[in-house]
Order: structure tokens, then C-alpha cells, then sequence
């Protein structure tokens, strides 16, 4: 198993920045029987991430009260070196969204960046 990433995960998920992060958490379990893994609050109680299985995949949502929100869609990769991973990007054209860091209570090295059609890739490094 890779040591980069959670061991029931798969290396990419997608990623939901919405408005209302619980009412899609329910619409998921509800619809899909899917199970939150993880949650994590901001100070004020309102949800800021959360990771839901269904099946074998895990969809990751962030929630609404955020400047990280876009038109277009937010992918979540694991990869072995994400600082490596996001200086490619820069160099590549890619446009910062978050520098990586490690700024929430979990395991991951985590950095974002937009390309030019509009998508945000999120890579992290357990």
C-alpha cells in the first residue's frame, strides 16, 4: 500500500464546493447509502470539509463560506509529492489557489490550483 494516501482511498475524487454542504451530505445518503468518514468545522460550527463514501469512492465536500468556490469543478488527486505536484502546475500556466500546507486537524500536505479551462485540482500528500 502507498504510504501518500489514505489506504481505503482512491487517488482522485471529486471535489463539491457548495453552498449548502449538510443538505448535499444528506441528499448523498440519502440517495447513495453514503457514510461520512470525516468532518471538520470552522470555529462557528458551520461545516468547512467533509468526505462521504459511497462504495468504493469518496467524495469530498467543501462548504459554502469560502473564497475557493469556482464555476467549474473541483478535482481532489493523491499524489506522492504534492509540493512537487504544484510547482509543475505553476510552472505549467496553472494559477495558485492555495499554496500547500498542512492547515487542517487531518493527515494531508494539501495545495490547490486552477487550470485554464476553469477546473481547481486540490493535490495532497498523507
Amino acid at each position: 500500500m502507498p504510504d501518500w494516501k489514505p489506504a481505503t482511498y482512491p487517488s482522485i475524487s471529486p471535489y463539491l464546493v457548495c453552498a449548502d454542504a449538510q443538505a448535499i451530505i444528506a441528499f448523498l445518503e440519502r440517495v447513495f447509502d453514503a457514510e461520512l468518514v470525516r468532518r471538520f468545522d470552522r470555529p462557528d460550527g458551520s461545516l468547512m470539509h467533509a468526505e462521504v463514501r459511497i462504495d468504493d469512492s469518496i467524495v469530498m465536500i467543501g462548504g459554502g463560506a469560502t473564497d475557493q468556490q469556482s464555476q467549474g469543478p473541483h478535482i481532489h488527486v493523491y499524489v506522492r509529492d504534492a509540493q512537487a505536484v504544484y510547482d509543475r502546475a505553476i510552472q505549467n500556466g496553472a494559477q495558485s489557489v492555495q499554496a500547500p500546507a498542512r492547515k487542517r486537524a487531518d493527515d494531508d500536505f494539501r495545495g490547490g490550483f486552477r487550470d485554464a479551462a476553469g477546473t481547481t485540482w486540490w493535490v495532497a500528500t498523507q
